[in-house]
């Protein structure tokens, strides 16, 4: 069975009191919350441990936005996949568009990431999804399946929630339709071997369309930006109809 998975992907917002002052105005909210629904928060490193000791015992569970395939090194600026665990994160993301754009991250890297997360009991979200050039192009397809086939080698599909994110939707206000969106993750569950996947959609999730957006077959959550900053907001995401 598909499990339903709510990620908020803080970005580089909130310090560690921001962090605490979004927790004292989300948490009531999940009393409405069915429980078969897994509400993830991934904040930055800094926030991750204090987050993780106000959290104790609770259904929220954490994310980092980033491991290293090493378990330690000379790798300046990086996080590995020991020191998450130790402070209770349960997922990361991995291979996010912006870590690609921004980062140098390739097919390549993100599967040794893929990889080291799930051999520290981490369960990787693993991104996809094309620019608004390459959907123009008519390359969407193509793009995923490369991304897909060069990312999950050796890769335990047992262990792994997929997020596609369609590079054009995120951060800009336009949503992929969402018939499309389940095209999209139509075509990437059928390029896996486990049909119990989770595939989210991420890409300008909002209040005002989480409903329509989980309302397709194929979806199964959401891995939020803007929108999981703010608790209300947040909330009425986790709490779709």
């Amino acid at each position: 069975m598909r499990k339903i998975v709510i990620a908020g992907n803080w970005k580089m917002y909130k310090t560690q009191a921001e962090s605490l002052e979004f927790l004292q105005g989300f948490m009531s909210h999940l009393e409405e919350t069915p429980q078969e629904r897994e509400v993830v928060i991934a904040a930055p490193f800094t926030d991750l441990s204090i987050l993780s000791k106000n959290l104790h015992n609770n259904r929220v569970l954490l994310s980092a936005q980033n491991i290293h395939w090493e378990q330690e090194g000379a790798y300046t600026g990086e996080i590995s996949g020991s020191m998450l665990t130790e402070i209770g994160v349960r997922y990361v993301i991995v291979g996010h568009s912006e870590r690609r754009q921004y980062f140098g991250e390739t097919d390549e890297t993100v599967n040794r990431r893929l990889k080291a997360a799930q051999r520290c009991g981490l369960t990787p979200i693993l991104c996809v999804g094309e620019s608004k050039e390459q959907r123009e192009n008519g390359e969407t397809e193509s793009l995923i399946v490369t991304q897909l086939k060069k990312g999950l080698v050796d890769v335990d599909q047992q262990n792994l929630v997929i997020a596609y994110e369609p590079i054009w939707a995120i951060g800009t206000g336009d949503t992929c339709d969402s018939p499309e969106a389940n095209r999209v993750i139509g075509l990437i569950r059928s390029q896996l071997n486990n049909p119990h996947v989770s595939i989210q959609y991420g890409g300008s999730v909002k209040p005002n369309n989480i409903d329509e957006i989980m309302a397709q077959p194929e979806i199964d959550g959401a891995l939020v930006g803007g929108a999981s900053l703010e608790p209300e907001s947040f909330a009425r995401i986790v709490n779709y109809k």
